[in-house]
């Protein structure tokens, strides 16, 4: 076996079911689920006639590049999102099966093993696929701690020279999860000028992207950043998914855009491992992508529970708005496991701790006392949650 799979930690939900072994929740409360950001919005009806619709495509072998019309769809829809010159759907575009996946196998095509002790820079706390795949790439994680005292910013000026000459990949996560921060322009020069010295690669993961509270304020993404920049998109690869944006988790559905050389490359090893989009997905995902009176509806959605629930949570943990996401990051004085066991045992209310989600690194561990609640469940349902927590904790 590899034995770099010995290298892997359990994964958050995992931990939190083992945490919970034992623990009896009260029953005098309805169960509500807060711990894992899997959207429950409805999925839009126009998505699952598109998908319905087209069921016949599941007669052909679907080809890795996915057909022109939905690369087409999605660089007019980049095109539209960030005020860029549509990037050529042949070249710089390829499908993917959700973010998840091609987060993982990026890592798996970029790293170069036989350069000595290649590292993979990434937040922390992080989503914990950056480790996996750096792991398996045969690459070392390096964890920048995101904090409340930096603005959750990746702090790059603190990483030492040698360890900025052997980086071959960083991943950036804006809007952050967990955090819901996103990257400056400012912050976005530096990243591109340290890519240019050191010639990393960048992973821009965007899945969260679409959820935000101002609709003339719209997250700035890493494309946007580069053409804003007069850059171009060398070593930028951005990753985009429908899950969040369109409520699909289940149907897998995203891309990965950027740098036509990487893409060229990234291209040739999807084609051997095997992923290609299902023709009916891809139908459903051109359909989606050339909508977006169903985001914005959904988007709605999510600022209705964040303003109901801020006033709340406000006044008895630390927590802020995000700029976007559908994630509050919440400091308690009482221990991020013991205040989830808590929550759980006493009001039936399933929260992840934030140490869950990051790794000790630089002496702390930037989770601690942290917990993540995702605003995913029904509006009610936040609502009640939030009122037996503020309840409790005042």
């Amino acid at each position: 076996m590899n034995p770099n799979l010995s290298l892997l930690q359990p994964y958050p939900f995992q931990r939190l079911r083992d945490l919970f072994k034992g623990v009896t929740p009260n029953g005098q409360y309805t169960p509500i689920n807060l711990s894992i950001g899997e959207p429950k919005h409805a999925t839009p009806t126009l998505i699952q006639e598109a998908l319905v619709s087209n069921l016949a495509g599941l007669a052909s072998y679907p080809t890795t590049a996915g057909v022109p019309a939905l690369r087409e769809a999605i660089s007019q829809w980049l095109a539209r999102r960030y005020n860029i010159p549509a990037l050529n759907p042949e070249t710089a575009i390829l499908p993917v099966n959700g973010s998840r996946e091609a987060l993982f196998a990026f890592a798996q095509a970029v790293i170069d093993q036989n350069k000595p002790n290649p590292i993979v820079i990434s937040p922390n706390p992080f989503y914990q696929i950056y480790e996996g795949a750096a792991f398996l790439a045969g690459a070392k994680p390096y964890f920048l701690n995101t904090l409340p005292e930096n603005n959750h910013a990746m702090d790059f000026a603190s990483v030492p020279h040698d360890v900025l000459k052997r980086t071959q990949l960083v991943y950036v996560c804006s809007p952050g999860n967990p955090s819901g921060k996103v990257i400056t322009l400012a912050q976005w020069k530096t990243i591109f000028e340290l890519s240019d010295q050191y010639d990393f690669v960048i992973a821009a993961d965007e899945c969260y992207s679409e959820i935000y509270f101002d609709e003339a304020m719209p997250p700035l993404g890493a494309l946007q950043a580069a053409h804003l920049l007069n850059r171009g998109y060398k070593n930028l690869v951005v990753f985009s998914s429908l899950s969040k944006r369109s409520n699909v988790p289940g149907m897998r559905s995203g891309f990965v855009a950027g740098d036509e050389k990487i893409i060229e490359k990234f291209a040739l090893y999807r084609t051997y491992h095997g992923c290609a989009m299902n023709p009916a997905v891809q139908a459903a995902s051109i359909a989606a992508w050339n909508n977006e009176a169903h985001v914005i509806e959904n988007r709605r959605l999510y600022a209705d529970k964040f303003n109901a629930i801020m006033p709340l949570l406000s006044k008895v943990l630390q927590v802020e708005m995000p700029d976007a996401a559908f994630y509050l990051w919440a400091k308690s004085s009482i221990n991020d496991t013991e205040l989830a066991v808590r929550l759980y045992r006493d009001f039936n209310i399933t929260v992840l701790p934030g140490s869950y989600l990051a790794r000790e690194a630089h002496g702390i561990n930037p989770g601690q006392n942290f917990i993540r609640m995702a605003l995913v469940a029904p509006y009610n349902e936040c609502v009640e949650a939030a009122n037996r927590m503020a309840e409790y904790l005042k």
